[in-house]
């Protein structure tokens, strides 16, 4: 058997949600280019094209409109009576308990869970300042609801484009960590619900979805361009690794990056921070192609993510939970494609430890 540690050469599962082409820098989604839908179709558009043929439900993008905010209001009564407890955690840990209170066997699984994350997350984030949870709006597109629960406001046609784009770039991804996850327990028929709960938590990791936040930490830390090489360079040299920057699969541009940085210029404001955020970026490729020559380290989706949600005033330690917002529907995919293909995940391990002595 041949080993891998990080199972680059392995593939584990056929898929017909999602292509990612590293060396093209190309995302596919359902036979579709990122590029063509971003900024085009909205996320209930792109939920019915992921779930077709899998969820067993009706997934038309006015149906799926509908009957999600439905859900929100539904999953509004039902996460009320975990928020105090939910509200001492992180945002993402407050989400992954609110999940893991849905019961498997709960009517029309996928739409609630869905709704859950982003109606858990909202809430969350006003219950621990302090602030009342605002019920969804049922009548609102999911990006435009989440806003107006997050910020007790309706949001700007441009807020809610803009939000809209990037869930649309993070819905789905391919065999990530998270989703690989999700696929390894649906395999063993734990229940949906138990899946998207396991999926959260390895989302969790600064690794996979805990990137963005730290991109905000790093553009502080570094403070004005004049201090970018050199804090850059010193960091490259200690061995950290530079939020934003490389990728597992992409060995050139990420196209979900270049996508969010239009929505962020489509935003009209924080100018000033969009060219420091370029400065920065212009400053760490030069550094990572002089430190690192033999690896091609190029911008990925946390970078100008972590722009537009901060742009968007979602609290920094809350990119990872809204990440979970676009995310969630593709795990749903993923785990019932899992699920038609009936077999336990299972792979080897070689033992490399001591073997028994002859007595």
């Amino acid at each position: 058997m041949t080993f891998d540690s990080g199972l680059e050469a392995v593939v584990a599962a056929e898929t017909v949600l999602s292509e990612v082409d590293g060396d093209a820098g190309r995302l596919i989604l359902r036979g579709h280019r990122l590029q063509d839908i971003a900024g085009v179709r909205s996320l209930e558009w792109l939920i019915g094209e992921l779930w077709r043929g899998l969820v067993p439900r009706d997934v038309g993008e006015a149906v799926l409109k509908r009957d999600l905010g439905a859900a929100r209001a539904a999953a509004f009564g039902t996460i009320t009576p975990f928020l105090p407890e939910a509200s001492r955690l992180a945002p993402v840990e407050a989400v992954r308990l609110l999940v893991a209170a849905a019961p498997d066997c709960a009517d029309d699984l996928p739409l609630r869970l869905t709704a859950t994350v982003a109606v858990g997350l909202a809430a969350v984030l006003r219950y621990r300042c302090g602030e009342a949870p605002i019920p969804p709006d049922p009548t609102l597109g999911h990006a435009a609801d989440f806003l107006r629960m997050l910020r007790g406001r309706t949001a700007a046609s441009t807020e809610t484009a803009a939000l809209e784009t990037y869930l649309l770039t993070a819905t789905e991804h391919g065999l990530n960590a998270s989703t690989f996850t999700t696929r390894v327990v649906a395999s063993t028929q734990a229940g949906l619900a138990s899946a998207v709960t396991a999926a959260l938590c390895a989302l969790k990791g600064p690794l996979h979805g805990g990137a963005p936040g730290p991109v905000i930490d790093m553009l502080d830390a570094i403070g004005t361009p004049a201090n970018a090489e050199a804090w850059l360079d010193a960091a490259v040299l200690r061995g950290e690794r530079l939020m934003g920057f490389g990728h597992r699969v992409y060995r050139v541009t990420d196209p979900r990056s270049d996508v969010v940085k239009r929505a962020v210029e489509s935003l009209g404001r924080n100018t000033g921070r969009l060219h420091f955020a370029e400065h920065i970026e212009r400053a760490a490729l030069a550094v990572l192609v002089r430190r690192k020559p033999a690896r091609s380290l190029q911008t990925n989706l946390e970078f100008y993510t972590a722009l537009l949600l901060e742009a968007l005033e979602v609290p920094r330690d809350a990119f990872t939970g809204v990440f979970a917002v676009a995310r969630v529907a593709g795990w749903i995919a993923h785990a019932y494609e899992q699920l038609a293909v009936d077999r336990l995940i299972r792979p080897q391990s070689r033992y490399v430890g001591p073997l028994p002595t002859a007595a």
